[in-house]
């Protein structure tokens, strides 16, 4: 059975930080392309956004509202994916879902949450208050 368990998500005061956490089982890790999308609490139907991705070579990649804010890393043995979150913002709202795609494909386009990447976790919530 495929999971992917989120954990860390948390109400905080802007200007505050988080570390989210998701560990993958029950599928070929190696190779996989590893990320977290977010929706919005007001977002309309099952609008989602990218937020930032970790591929098999190492390279990461990220939406520009999280540039220079948000850090993706990988840790192979445990299989788990992270995600630093600093100088957290009202907008950064949302609850967010680890996703991974076995092909090591992503898209900085999210159709919605559980469409595009292979699977999906059931997300994890951040509150930021101002």
């Amino acid at each position: 059975e495929v999971q992917l368990v989120e954990s860390g998500g948390d109400s905080v005061q802007s200007g505050g930080s988080l570390k989210l956490s998701c560990t993958a089982s029950g599928f070929t890790f190696d190779g996989s392309a590893m990320g977290w999308y977010r929706q919005a609490p007001q977002a309309p139907g099952n609008e989602c956004e990218f937020v930032s991705i970790i591929l098999s070579d190492g390279s990461t990649h990220y939406a520009d509202f999280v540039k220079g804010r948000f850090i993706i890393s990988l840790d192979n043995v445990t299989k788990t994916v992270y995600l630093q979150m600093s100088n957290l913002k009202p907008e950064d709202t949302a609850t967010y879902y680890c996703a991974a795609d076995e092909r090591g494909w992503y898209s900085e386009w999210c159709d919605g949450v559980g469409k595009g990447m292979d699977y999906w976790g059931k997300g994890t919530p951040v509150t930021i208050s101002s």
